[in-house]
């Protein structure tokens, strides 16, 4: 059997944050009544002019310098020809041989390096709604709303370094505030390239696959085309160069249209846009705006705070989270703490209200001061119980909340003895497991006083008592 290694490449579209489209004054917004968002320009109507939105080419460098990309002094716009229903001037355009920038990268956590091979300017499509095979429907509201595209190298090589890349590249552009990047919006879509060839040959035939609308379709559908193309190429057949469709109910690709090549769009000069120029004193003052990038973030979380890699990876999946987690470290002074939290009591109200950490109603200093309770207090699993009120109380008292709930801990030496002598004496089995040298046997004890004490016992001092009260085990 041939040991075959994939190659894979990605060509990503990013819908850029802007209020108005690339080439006219439109506004843009999701789920708008059809074809009400459009204007002579993005309908290509004769005679009007294109205009470029200088928003759209500011924000689109950001995204470059992002993306540890060269920005070259002078770019310019090319119109690419095709004819689709969709494509009201019957060309997009877009950018050919003078990108708006090139040569960037990306850093995965495990080390790998993707090679970014240019990341260009240009405006959407339409949109075409295909209704039950008995007629399309064309939306133009898209027309003319601007997406930079990014294309990588051919550097990946199997489906969960694919996806982990487009993980680390969403989160990259919604840190520096590029886009929302939500791909049931449609603000980030993905086409991949896959190829099969023998282990240290060139990488074999290219076949594009499309329809791919979340990550976890973008695994299967790499999956599937590498072991695909492995059975064409078993069989003794010849893999084609395609675009194929991925269709997520057969988990199977099925082939679209022959793939095009550059001179098959007839790439020429958009003749009614300059070339534009980006100083170089401009293209420094874009990146001195950045903010601190996911993958700095999380390495510098490891190494200040002493967090677990993959600790580091959950609290630096959203800007607004890695923002919370630093403020309640600095308020509580435990970053362990604080990360326990963030990544635990936090993230789970979050995921159960179905809010981003924006709209988290708890401020990180009124959450540290629950934690300062915590264990002299109360407990770690009473203050579980005064988080969740906190959080419908957010400007309450956590240590008068702790009282007015009955939760403080009982901290009294004669208190405390008084309910281990009880569970000492209700317990004669467990008793004789402890002196025979049965170590859970201690456990089984300690659950009684927590249990007579509601939880609100301090669990160092009744550990202490016991063993004091029980003598060393044999």
């Amino acid at each position: 059997m041939v040991e075959r290694e994939a190659t894979i490449g990605l060509e990503t579209h990013v819908q850029l944050k802007t209020r108005t489209k690339l080439f006219c004054g439109c506004a843009y917004a999701f789920g708008a009544p059809p074809n009400t968002l459009v204007c002579p320009v993005c309908a290509g109507l004769p005679g009007a002019l294109p205009v470029l939105n200088r928003a759209a080419f500011e924000t689109a460098v950001r995204a470059a310098l992002a993306l540890r990309c060269e920005i070259p002094p002078e770019t310019k716009f090319d119109r690419k020809n095709y004819f689709y229903p969709d494509l009201p001037k019957g060309y997009q355009i877009s950018q050919f041989d003078a990108p708006l920038s090139r040569n960037g990268s990306l850093a995965l956590a495990d080390g790998t390096v993707v090679r970014i091979r240019r990341a260009h300017l240009e405006e959407d499509a339409g949109k075409a709604i295909h209704d039950r095979g008995e007629r399309t429907l064309v939306d133009f509201n898209r027309c003319g709303v601007p997406l930079l595209e990014i294309v990588t190298e051919p550097d990946l090589h199997a489906a969960a370094d694919a996806v982990a890349y487009l993980v680390l590249l969403r989160r990259t552009m919604r840190y520096a505030g590029i886009s929302e990047c939500d791909m049931e919006k449609g603000s980030l879509r993905c086409d991949v390239n896959v190829s099969l060839a023998p282990r240290g040959d060139p990488p074999g035939t290219r076949v594009e696959v499309k329809n791919l609308n979340s990550f976890r379709m973008i695994g299967r559908a790499i999956e599937h085309e590498i072991a695909r193309q492995g059975e064409v190429l078993d069989r003794g057949g010849r893999v084609e160069q395609e675009t194929r469709l991925w269709r997520d109910g057969q988990g199977a690709t099925a082939p679209m249209r022959s793939k095009e090549e550059a001179h098959d769009y007839r790439y020429f000069p958009e003749p009614d846009l300059p070339p534009f120029h980006a100083p170089a004193r401009w293209v420094e003052e874009l990146r001195a705006s950045l903010p601190e990038l996911p993958g700095e973030r999380r390495a510098r979380f490891e190494r200040a705070y002493g967090l677990p890699s993959e600790t580091a990876e959950t609290l630096t999946a959203e800007r607004g989270l890695a923002d919370y987690f630093e403020a309640l470290a600095q308020a509580c002074g435990d970053p362990k703490a604080a990360a326990n939290w963030t990544a635990g009591e936090v993230s789970r109200e979050l995921n159960e209200r179905g809010i981003a950490i924006e709209a988290f109603p708890l401020p990180a200093p009124n959450l540290a001061r629950l934690l300062a309770l915590v264990p002299a207090r109360v407990s770690v699993g009473a203050a579980r119980t005064i988080f969740r009120e906190l959080v419908g109380s957010p400007g309450a008292d956590p240590a008068a909340l702790a009282a007015s709930m009955g939760l403080e801990q009982v901290s009294d030496p004669a208190a405390i003895e008084a309910a281990c002598r009880e569970a000492i004496a209700g317990a004669p089995k467990a008793v004789e497991e402890f002196r025979a040298g049965k170590g859970k046997a201690l456990d089984s004890l300690m659950g009684k006083v927590m249990g007579a004490t509601k939880g609100r016992a301090n669990p160092g001092l009744v550990r202490e008592t016991l063993r004091r009260l029980l003598g060393s085990p044999t």
